[in-house]
């Protein structure tokens, strides 16, 4: 299967597409700004640099071709979202795992949802996520959606929690390696389970007030 990474250089980005180097057979096309200055080929069989902004959709629809699944690392500008979603459409791309945020639906409660609306609760960013969710949501697409808790950085911690869209959210952290782990288990099930999905993520056993690291 080839996977396009859309915005390759970021974090978890990097992580996951080492992982499917390393565990898989999957090629990958890697987007990004600069991405021939930012990004460094591992296996030149496998993997090929697209450079271009998520608004220009004629570049995202030449980097789709041959795709059959799109990684989305960050949604945090709706028109670009749109951008995405419009381009996968005229390439006949259908699925798509895309990265959001914690609160969208204002579904983390307590303490811990208080702390976080008090950090991001009111941006322009988290409007923008709202609103690319909902484009994602009503896109016709085959999409995953994962709405990410507060990240850090551990090697070799793996571990993740989900919860569905309509429960409460819980757990205040969960590790950039661990979501690679996930996307990794998504691109890698057989059935339609993560289908239509919109997924909270966190580390089990995190169900703090605040992430520990602040």
């Amino acid at each position: 299967m080839k996977i396009l990474i859309l915005g390759a250089a970021g974090q978890i980005a990097r992580i996951l597409t080492n992982e499917l180097l390393n565990k898989t057979n999957h090629s990958i096309a890697l987007y990004a700004r600069n991405g021939h200055k930012r990004l460094t080929i591992i296996d030149d069989r496998r993997e090929v640099i697209f450079d271009g902004d998520f608004k220009d959709k004629d570049k995202l629809i030449n980097a789709m071709k041959d795709v059959e699944l799109v990684y989305i690392n960050d949604m945090g500008d709706e028109e670009s979202t749109k951008s995405i979603i419009d381009a996968m459409h005229d390439a006949g791309v259908r699925r798509v795992i895309a990265a959001s945020i914690l609160g969208i639906y204002d579904e983390v409660p307590g303490a811990f949802g208080e702390w976080n609306k008090r950090m991001i609760g009111g941006s322009p960013r988290m409007r923008s996520q709202i609103e690319s969710a909902r484009l994602l949501e009503n896109s016709n697409l085959d999409y995953t959606l994962l709405r990410l808790t507060w990240l850090y950085n551990q090697i070799g911690n793996t571990k993740y929690m989900i919860t569905q869209k309509g429960e409460p959210f819980k757990g205040a952290q969960v590790t950039r390696q661990a979501v690679a782990q996930l996307i990794m288990d998504i691109i890698e099930e057989k059935s339609d389970k993560y289908l239509q999905a919109s997924l909270g993520v966190s580390e089990p056993n995190t169900d703090w007030a605040k992430p520990s690291f602040y």
